[in-house]
């Protein structure tokens, strides 16, 4: 019930006490990570600290950050640079997923300030840090799959990692729990500006703006993705950030357009892999799905209508909020 969390624009990260839901309590800030700066992602490891990407070097920007890790209570440990002499490729760390099974873990590499694309996807080992190989992401049909690895997400085996990128691409990475891992274009769910993705069991949960979409795949066979539903959403309403509660199957949904200002909720049928809203998640004496936040003062001042993006599940209590 501790949340983890980045004020990118400010190179800061905080910790939050989240064991009463309804009040959060900031716990402080995290520690510096010496050479490292702008962190993005964050990873639980099972001895209870933190493993967090960095996009940047704190003393020169135009050089690649790394990965750090903290303790619980957020105090720097040690850390590890994404600079590659092996590649010419850029590299900004994005995201990142733990393959404990393997020793590995695997960070992207997109630009948060939308400078020179990357295609980059690079192996780690767990237990020291240490940085195995930089994989490039091969194109396919369009040339522009590859473009900005985005989010990595282990399988329900424990072992396959299946990587999406903003251009709609989705890959499967092979031989992870070697030196010399390669990634396969494995789908293609068209368009740009896709983002992010969760795991439910067998099933790939994606978002694709262009379509107005949530769309699930059968990832039982990993090499042959197969399309199972899809949630289509209306008004203009663009799908960007999802969170999913892994048990209940429920999926949480942020995005932009229609959906700046607003929270949808979706459930997924494990057994089928259906997607749908859930009617019953709205406004007080609305027939419409989803929650708007509406003007309001909050706790630093008028700051006007919120534009939700990240979201979490948290559980306190044997309670699920």
């Amino acid at each position: 019930s501790i949340l983890w969390a980045n004020g990118y624009g400010g190179n800061q990260s905080f910790r939050f006490d989240l064991r009463d839901p309804e009040k959060p309590r900031v716990l402080g800030t995290i520690s510096p990570a010496e050479s490292l700066s702008h962190a993005h992602s964050f990873a639980r490891l099972t001895n209870g600290n933190v493993l967090m990407t960095f996009q940047a070097s704190a003393s020169d920007h135009k050089r690649p950050g790394g990965v750090a890790e903290f303790d619980s209570a957020g105090r720097f440990l040690r850390w590890a640079s994404a600079a590659d002499s092996t590649t010419t490729d850029y590299i900004r760390p994005y995201s990142l997923t733990l393959v404990p099974a393997l020793d590995r873990f695997v960070t992207t590499s997109a630009d948060m300030e939308g400078s020179p694309p990357s295609s980059v996807v690079q192996v780690w080992r767990l237990s020291d840090l240490k940085l195995l190989a930089s994989v490039r992401l091969p194109p396919g049909p369009r040339g522009s799959e590859g473009i900005d690895p985005a989010e990595p997400r282990v399988l329900s085996d424990g072992r396959t990692v299946l990587v999406s990128t903003f251009n709609c691409g989705l890959y499967e990475l092979h031989d992870v729990a070697t030196d010399a891992p390669r990634a396969e274009l494995i789908h293609d769910f068209t368009g740009g500006d896709c983002a992010l993705a969760v795991v439910i069991g067998n099933y790939w949960i994606a978002t694709v703006p262009a379509a107005q979409s949530l769309v699930v795949l059968d990832v039982s066979q990993p090499s042959s993705p197969r399309e199972v539903s899809r949630l289509t959403l209306e008004n203009g309403a663009e799908p960007h950030w999802i969170a999913a509660d892994t048990a209940s199957g429920y999926v949480v949904i942020t995005g932009k357009n229609a959906l700046r200002h607003r929270v949808l909720l979706a459930k997924l049928d494990r057994a089928t892999g259906a997607i749908a809203l859930d009617s019953t998640f709205r406004d007080a004496g609305s027939a419409e799905p989803g929650i708007t936040f509406a003007r309001k003062t909050w706790p630093h001042g008028a700051s006007g209508t919120a534009v939700p993006h990240g979201a979490v599940f948290s559980r306190a209590s044997g309670k699920q909020d």
